[in-house]
């Protein structure tokens, strides 16, 4: 089943069509920084499965070495609003912000990544799997 989502002012949307690889929970401090919030909440997908209408703009964040593009992060380029960002080091996987779904009702992670940067205050129940950093 398809989903739609779209930035704050609307002026990007997209489709998801078909069901995302998993509901992740990130806590790196990346995400924390870019959503102004303790975590991010993505759907994992592959850019063939996304359809976007609108202009993003693109952050390039650099791995620890700072030799290659670690995460491309694409946002509205008129209101900001974080829409996707691509996992370069793994070709064609995208982490769609679930905040930008039309319909949340049936988001529900399972899965929780870079949990050594975890606010000390969060617990998320439910969680299937604990991914650490490396």
């Amino acid at each position: 089943m398809a989903k739609t989502g779209r930035c704050l002012c609307g002026k990007v949307s997209y489709v998801l069509e078909g069901d995302p690889i998993a509901t992740a929970v990130c806590h790196c401090s990346h995400c924390q920084r870019q959503g102004g919030s303790a975590f991010s909440v993505n759907l994992i997908a592959m850019s063939s499965q996304m359809q976007i209408s609108g202009d993003l703009a693109a952050y390039d964040e650099m791995g620890e070495k700072g030799d290659q593009v670690y995460v491309r992060r694409r946002f509205c380029s008129s209101c900001g609003s974080p829409i996707l960002s691509e996992i370069m080091l793994s070709e064609g996987v995208i982490a769609v912000k679930a905040g930008t779904l039309d319909d949340t009702s049936d988001v529900k992670p399972t899965v929780e990544a870079w949990c050594v940067d975890r606010q000390p205050w969060v617990n998320l129940p439910g969680m299937a799997a604990s991914l650490e950093r490396e």
